[in-house]
């Protein structure tokens, strides 16, 4: 797929996460810094959404929720639903997170109901999908992806509006990094499945990121994989290095 025309994609998702004082310093390295023609969008905790989506207004990078839930409104304390995220001028939404799933007990059906609501909504969603080391150590990782991948396929109207971000949760955190063949083997193992069960087309134009310690010292190896469209990181999002992931396909 190298030579493809997909738009480079960096997300960053800085969990639980920040304050005013250190937002503040994030975004003032992250709007002065060269992006290049890459497409950044920033995940705060909820409590900061609007704070970061005004420090970030005009600057061409874009805020995220880390969460929302399937329905409008209702008796969902804690919760916040796509109607909101739109409301205070946001577009997009990360689901499905490995934490998401294993400290949280979200299963496949209740994710697959959230991106479907949150696309309906009219938000973009990151829809995250990864398998955990033991199920990579029983050779269980495309049967767990396309498990995932399966459970959302038939809810998706527009991939337009999807980036898809393969997780290996036993990189997450850990500093353990799939290998950029490693890496590029999944992708290349989902765009086929998607071009059977989706189309050809889809397979071809959906972004497939990756996630799992992505570093500035890994990004431009991992970068050079022809199904690798960018990043969805973690804890290098919080910090000045993040900018050299964001600019890991310049030379």
């Amino acid at each position: 797929m190298a030579g493809n025309n997909r738009k480079f994609f960096v997300g960053g998702n800085w969990k639980m996460n920040g304050s005013k004082d250190s937002i503040n310093e994030i975004c003032g390295w992250l709007t002065a810094g060269d992006r290049g023609d890459t497409e950044v969008v920033v995940g705060p905790p909820t409590a900061y959404l609007g704070y970061v989506q005004e420090k970030l207004a005009g600057s061409g990078v874009y805020a995220a929720a880390q969460n929302c839930y399937k329905v409008p409104k209702g008796a969902f304390t804690g919760e916040i639903s796509p109607a909101m995220i739109k409301d205070i001028g946001l577009e997009w939404v990360i689901l499905g997170h490995s934490e998401r799933r294993n400290v949280f007990g979200e299963s496949d059906e209740l994710i697959a109901e959230k991106i479907e609501h949150a696309l309906a909504e009219g938000l973009k969603v990151i829809a995250c999908i990864g398998e955990k080391l033991e199920e990579r150590e029983a050779g269980k990782t495309e049967e767990v992806v396309f498990r995932q991948t399966k459970a959302f396929k038939d809810k998706v109207k527009d991939w337009g509006k999807v980036v898809l971000a393969y997780e290996p949760v036993w990189a997450i955190g850990t500093g353990k990094v799939a290998t950029p063949q490693q890496a590029q083997e999944v992708h290349a193992s989902l765009r086929t499945w998607l071009s059977e069960n989706v189309s050809p087309a889809v397979a071809n134009s959906l972004r497939i990121i990756y996630g799992g310690s992505v570093s500035a010292s890994n990004c431009k190896e991992l970068a050079t994989q022809g199904d690798i469209d960018g990043f969805l990181v973690g804890g290098a999002s919080l910090k000045p290095d993040f900018v050299k992931i964001i600019n890991a396909r310049k030379s």
